[in-house]
This record gives C-alpha cells, structure tokens and sequence, in this order.
C-alpha cells in the first residue's frame, strides 16, 4: 500500500488514467457527423437551403460536401474527417455567414451552437 502512495507510481498512474478516459471519449465521438440548423432572418426554419461544408487548412478552403435542409431546417453531413471545417448555407439569394467549426480532433461529431442564419447575400 505504501508504494502506491509514492509519486513517481502515483503521477504515471494517473497520467494513464487520462490517456485512456481520453481514448474512449475519442472512440465513442468520432464518426464524423456534423449537424445543425437553418433559419431565416425571422428565425423560422429555411426548408430546402443548401448546406455547404468547406474543409480548412492553413491556405485554402475546399468544398467538402453540401447537403439540403429539411422541413425544421436541420442539416446533417456524415464522414467529416477534419478537425476545422466552415459552414455555409444558401437559398436563392439569401446566404448566411461563413461559420468556422474547430474541432477538438479529427471526425469528431459536432452539432453547431447556433443556427445559421439567412440574409441578403
């Protein structure tokens, strides 16, 4: 007992706790999924928007995919495996902003705080 109590067991002990509580969390987060909603400038939902997913790097901004709103405005991409993507949505002439996502690792799932919102493009 009085060896577990020395830190030079204790600090390695708990390090590896960590590392592996990290782990898991990792493991049962990354699929990749990237959700959110649509709304207009009243803030009803935009049914029918396109939803485009750009992909960042330290340059460049690469569409990814694009995805149709449905009837609540939801929006949903699977199988994004970067770590800092942006959001855009469309619909006739409306656009919203640009939104930046950073993600804490690769393809982890994300849902956005706030909708995007359409406006005068």
């Amino acid at each position: 007992m009085r060896r577990l109590q020395n830190r030079f067991v204790l600090v390695p002990l708990v390090l590896a706790v960590l590392v592996a509580a990290w782990n898991l969390y990792v493991a049962l987060h990354a699929h990749g999924v990237v959700a959110g909603r649509v709304v207009e400038a009243d803030g009803r939902p935009a049914a029918g928007a396109t939803v485009i997913l750009y992909e960042r790097d330290f340059i460049t901004q690469n569409e990814r995919g694009r995805t149709t709103t449905g009837p609540d405005g939801g929006f949903r991409f699977n199988g994004n495996a970067s770590h800092l993507v942006q959001l855009q949505a469309r619909q006739g002439a409306l656009r919203s902003a640009r939104v930046t996502l950073r993600l804490w690792f690769r393809a982890q799932d994300a849902r956005l705080a706030q909708p995007l919102r359409l406006g005068p493009g």
